[in-house]
């Protein structure tokens, strides 16, 4: 059995687990509150799919720091974006007027290839290309790709010239309707 610090009673651990919106967090509380009920941590492994290492780090967690230990920590680490600073996006949106080094289109690989330059960086990971990119309201876009037999303009305009221009047809005469029998009927009485 492990040992549980006394920082939230069982029914108080239950009730945060119940009435948590947060699904990780929800499932934190409800290791914890299994655990304070005398669990084993292979039973508690059982029922909640955490591997028992898992089990206990959290645990570990929660005895040291109590109820702030609980929930997805990683959302509210205080850390802000490193790279997408407002001058750095400000240099980004006027270079991107023009196209890029190789003459291509504009990608995360090479916004990133950018930005690393600006920053005095060897590289930066593609995603940053991106994340800079959607931050100053770009879409990702790829270029469709080009037939490798395609004609070139040369030819595509003696193509345009060689070919025949459409006849003006007159519409075709619209027939009217016989009988089965093959010959014309009238609906006059006579």
């Amino acid at each position: 059995m492990a040992y549980v610090e006394n920082h939230l009673s069982i029914e108080d651990l239950a009730a945060r687990y119940r009435a948590c919106e947060d699904a990780c967090a929800a499932r934190h509380y409800q290791t914890i509150w299994l655990l304070a009920q005398g669990h084993t941590v292979p039973t508690v492994s059982a029922m909640t799919s955490f591997v028992p290492r898992w089990i206990e780090e959290l645990l570990a967690r929660y005895n040291a720091l109590g109820e702030a230990a609980l929930g997805d920590l990683r959302r509210h680490n205080g850390a802000r974006p490193s790279v997408l600073k407002g001058d750095l996006l400000e240099k980004l949106k006027i270079r991107l007027r023009e196209p890029p080094p190789d003459g291509g289109v504009w990608s995360s690989r090479k916004v990133a290839d950018f930005m690393a330059a600006e920053l005095g960086l060897e590289k930066l990971a593609p995603q940053r290309g991106w994340e800079a990119l959607k931050a100053i309201g770009w879409s990702i876009q790829s270029p469709r790709p080009k037939n490798p037999k395609a004609a070139g303009p040369e030819e595509e305009a003696a193509f345009k010239k060689s070919s025949p221009r459409p006849l003006l047809r007159k519409p075709p005469n619209i027939l009217t309707s016989r009988s089965r029998s093959g010959r014309r009927t009238s609906i006059a009485s006579g």
